[in-house]
């Protein structure tokens, strides 16, 4: 991680999450139920990304994604999407959880899904959906 990223990610964690009084959390900490769980979401994000280009689902500020757009597919399409996502956020809360385990700190599970849904969206590119602070969706 390059110092710039070392900065913003420590001033992210004193001024919105709280952290900073206990430590700072290590979000590359690694297990082996947090590689399942990476596997895992490793294998459907070549199912995930054309919805994320189209616009279908987008990125929310806790950490998941969600359905932007129901009215775009068949039933049958729908269904399917439904279940990827509900796999993704089921893949996604159970990191996080592994994630504060392993530091740890069960308690910062909140908190760490702020900070990677703060993550993930800095990093998603142009084109796609994420939510604004006010919970709208927005085209980065």
């Amino acid at each position: 991680m390059n110092i710039m990223n070392r900065i913003v990610w420590f001033l992210l964690l004193v001024f919105s999450t709280g952290l900073y009084a206990e430590g700072e959390p290590n979000l590359e900490v690694d297990s082996p139920s947090i590689s399942i769980i990476k596997r895992s979401m490793s294998g459907r994000f070549q199912t995930l990304k054309p919805l994320l280009d189209q616009g279908i689902v987008g990125l929310t500020r806790d950490g998941l994604v969600a359905i932007r757009m129901r009215s775009v597919a068949t039933p049958a399409e729908r269904n399917a999407v439904e279940r990827l996502v509900t796999d993704e956020n089921k893949d996604r809360t159970t990191l996080y959880r592994e994630i504060a385990r392993a530091n740890g700190r069960p308690d910062w599970e909140t908190d760490l899904k702020r900070i990677f849904g703060e993550r993930w969206i800095s990093r998603a590119p142009a084109g796609w959906y994420v939510n604004d602070s006010k919970g709208d969706w927005t085209k980065k």
